[in-house]
Formats: C-alpha cells, sequence, structure tokens
C-alpha cells in the first residue's frame, strides 16, 4: 500500500483539498484499495479545525466529498509513516524539512513539481480563489498520479 500524506500551512484548505480530491480520483479510477492518505500542517494556527468553508464548498461544486478532517501537525513520525509527503508551496518544504528528519528528506515534494509548470500553488486563506487553487491541485495530482504508475507505487485493484 502507499501512503501519501499531503501538507500545506495550516492544514484546512490546500493540503485538504488535495488529500478530498486525491481520494475521489482514486475511487473512480480503482486505486483507492491500495492507498493510504492523509494530510497535515507545518503550522499549528489551525490545529483541530475543520476544513475551510472555502475548500468545503468548492469540492462540494465539482461533486467530491470532503473527507471527515480536523487539521493536525506534521510530526517527526511521519517521515517514518509516509512514502510521500508531498507540500504546496516552498515555505512548506523547508518547514517540512525542518519537522522531518534528514533520513526522510527523500520523500519530499512539491505538488506542481509533477507537472510541466512546477510552482507554488498560491494559498487560498489569502487569496480568496479556490477555483484557481482547485485547478493547480488537479493538475499536480493529475502528474502525480501518472509518476506513480509509471514507478509502479500504483496499481488497480484486483477483483
Amino acid at each position: 500500500m502507499t501512503s501519501v500524506c499531503f501538507v500545506c500551512h495550516g492544514n484546512i484548505c490546500r493540503s485538504t483539498m488535495a488529500e478530498s480530491m486525491f481520494a475521489a480520483l482514486a475511487s473512480r479510477a480503482g486505486f483507492s484499495g491500495c492507498l493510504r492518505l492523509d494530510s497535515a500542517a507545518t503550522h499549528t494556527d489551525e490545529i483541530g479545525n475543520p476544513p475551510h468553508r472555502g475548500t468545503a464548498e468548492k469540492l462540494r461544486r465539482e461533486g467530491i466529498p470532503l473527507l471527515p478532517h480536523r487539521a493536525r501537525l506534521l510530526t517527526r513520525a511521519d517521515g517514518e509513516k509516509f512514502d510521500y509527503i508531498v507540500g504546496m508551496d516552498r515555505e512548506n518544504l523547508a518547514w517540512m524539512r525542518r519537522i522531518l528528519d534528514r533520513e526522510h528528506w527523500g520523500k519530499i515534494s512539491l505538488l506542481l513539481d509533477y507537472t510541466s509548470s512546477p510552482r507554488d500553488i498560491a494559498d487560498p486563506w489569502y487569496t480568496g480563489n479556490f477555483d484557481e487553487t482547485y485547478q493547480d491541485i488537479l493538475s499536480g495530482l493529475e502528474g502525480f498520479t501518472a509518476f506513480l504508475r509509471r514507478t509502479g507505487a500504483l496499481r488497480k485493484e484486483e477483483g
């Protein structure tokens, strides 16, 4: 089973959106049984809070179920638990390296690094643009899925 943790600043907007979107994408493609998904924050600002209402509303409009969620902090132990730890921007990346042991840095990436346009995903907490965030995450998840298939980390469920 392949395990993925999506990470952003507060774990109520981008990482939560990515987790729910990837779960839906995996379910439709027949991959959900071979994935373990989670999301986490690099900062304590929102710990314990539910997803941002903008995230919940955008996912609802797109017909994507919002996974039950309360914001949590990325921990050193997550380096052991996850195969891939995927951040949303360079600031997240720097904090992920501060939190995780150096031996797990090879598991760290940014979501849009899996696309032909690597860049940060803007935080809709500040921009208010959940539509743009959704499109960036969708593009990143498509690239990430292709990467996982190429490397053999993702195979369709049998049966």
